[in-house]
């Protein structure tokens, strides 16, 4: 297989000759032993590309990486959800053994639909997706030979919106009997049955259970398409996931990516619901805790780095100690230019506050540097946009942080993950729609593969980066702590 282009613009900084020697801001004695080079340690193909031999990994990686949004936006929580889930457990296995599917991957569907619900509904249409499979009117009797009469499923709702606005529980109950006999969609053993056999036609069409899987939410016609245009036959969808970008594949990221309905990561929430069902059995407190990192912001950011796992700093001395024992390094601006990303001159202006000099707060650790130049490097790569992405945000202490408080309500009362050199944010001002698109499929790569969390402010992206990101210290020439 070819292996992907080298990004041009790391093609460009390879000639240029530069080495910018970090020095200690602020502070006396020797300086860190932090060097970045834009000539040294770049590599000849993406750090970060799918190879076979990244497969196990890049599919566990997804799992995690895409996990937060069923913390967050599950109904009544993931772990009422789970025990909804798990108490049809022996329906699951019948339903799945009846079809020859795997009962754990059918419980994660169930799960990810309807949160163990035999009631949901998608939206108001009874023609769209309902019940625990949440499988569309259309499909049930076009495919699955499910009894759905529409008009007298909607007859009926009705009645129980009336009876329920009446606090008449004894009749919506009756009602809700009644439906399922007409709309076979709410009947839970219809359901698991009617998303069995689903798994089992798509096996049988796509030839691979991670492509049945995938195709749930797809469709197996876009499923089928989206092979055509990656041009390899059947292929693993890691394969095909992690393979297709901007530069390579085009044509199956362009049609993945205009989906744009949560379909290209239906697998990997899947799988993420498969972990949420195993924690809830063999390990709830280790749930609880995720549960609640996951919950604490809009993204996974906590997670990545739990405030009892870390040390934040506090005040500028602590700052200080962390630029001269190297753990911190100072922005190397000619280094960033040449990837793609211009430093804020305003960046670090409540310093004067502080009675400190801006420098200090224009760092990061060198997992967040060299995430931070990945990201520039395959932005411009991808778009060809002149203009560079712009870093308004790096580095804060406690203090930093509190006078922030008081003139930006953005600013967090809690914990920040700027307070650990790991996070930064990226102006939102781009040069072209095709510069703004390539950003969001960098970012939607580094949060698949669980090295980024992001979330978007009004006039930032904010990016946390994992200690993980440590894999592209090397390859995007950020020399390590001696």
């Amino acid at each position: 297989m070819r292996a992907p282009r080298l990004p041009l613009l790391l093609a460009l900084a390879a000639a240029v000759l530069v080495v910018a020697t970090l020095a200690l801001r602020g502070g006396d004695g020797d300086p860190p032993p932090a060097v970045t080079a834009p000539s040294a340690g770049l590599p000849d193909r993406d750090p970060l590309a799918w190879t076979p031999e990244r497969s196990g990994d890049y599919a566990a990686r997804a799992a995690a990486g895409l996990a937060h949004p069923l913390y967050a936006l599950t109904a009544d929580g993931v772990e009422l959800a789970a025990e909804r889930t798990d108490a049809l457990r022996d329906d699951v296995e019948r339903a799945a053994r009846a079809h020859g599917v795997d009962p754990d991957t059918l419980e994660a569907i169930v799960f990810l639909e309807s949160a163990g619900r035999p009631e949901a509904q998608a939206s108001d249409d009874l023609a769209g997706a309902v019940g625990l499979g949440q499988i569309l009117a259309e499909t049930a009797t076009g495919l699955l030979d499910m009894r759905v009469d529409l008009a007298a499923s909607r007859r009926i709702t009705r009645r129980m919106v009336r009876a329920a606005e009446r606090g008449d529980a004894e009749e919506v109950e009756r009602l809700r009997a009644e439906r399922r006999e007409v709309d076979e969609r709410f009947d839970p053993i219809a359901s698991l049955d009617g998303a069995a056999r689903y798994l089992a036609y798509a096996r049988g069409e796509l030839g691979r259970d991670d492509l049945a899987i995938a195709s749930y939410h797809m469709g197996v016609g876009n499923l089928q398409h989206a092979l055509e245009l990656y041009g390899e036959g059947t292929v693993p969808y890691v394969q095909l996931f992690f393979d297709s970008t901007p530069t390579r594949h085009a044509g199956a990221w362009e049609f993945l990516f205009d989906l744009g309905d949560d379909s290209a990561t239906y697998l990997w929430r899947v799988e993420a619901g498969r972990e949420i069902m195993r924690l809830y059995r063999e390990d709830p407190d280790r749930l609880a805790e995720v549960d609640a990192l996951m919950n604490e912001r809009n993204s996974a950011e906590v997670a990545l780095h739990p405030a009892d796992s870390i040390d934040a700093y506090d005040d500028a001395d602590e700052l200080d100690e962390a630029y001269a024992d190297g753990e911190l390094v100072p922005l190397p601006t000619a280094y960033l230019a040449h990837h793609g990303i211009r430093v804020d001159r305003r960046m670090g202006e409540l310093a004067s506050h502080l009675h400190r000099d801006p420098e200090a707060y224009r760092g990061l650790r060198r997992e967040a540097l060299a995430t931070l130049a990945y990201i520039g490097a395959s932005v411009y790569d991808i778009s060809g946009a002149g203009k560079p992405l712009r870093v308004t945000s790096t580095v804060r202490d406690g203090d930093y942080q509190e006078a922030l408080r008081g003139v930006n309500g953005e600013a967090t009362e809690d914990y920040s993950l700027h307070t650990t050199g790991y996070a930064f944010d990226i102006a939102r001002d781009y040069a072209s729609t095709a510069q703004a698109v390539a950003f969001q499929s960098v970012l939607d790569r580094l949060t698949a593969l669980n090295l980024i969390a992001w979330v978007r402010e009004p006039g930032a992206i904010h990016v946390t980066v994992s200690a993980d990101a440590a894999r592209l210290i090397e390859p995007m020439g950020v020399v390590g702590a001696e």
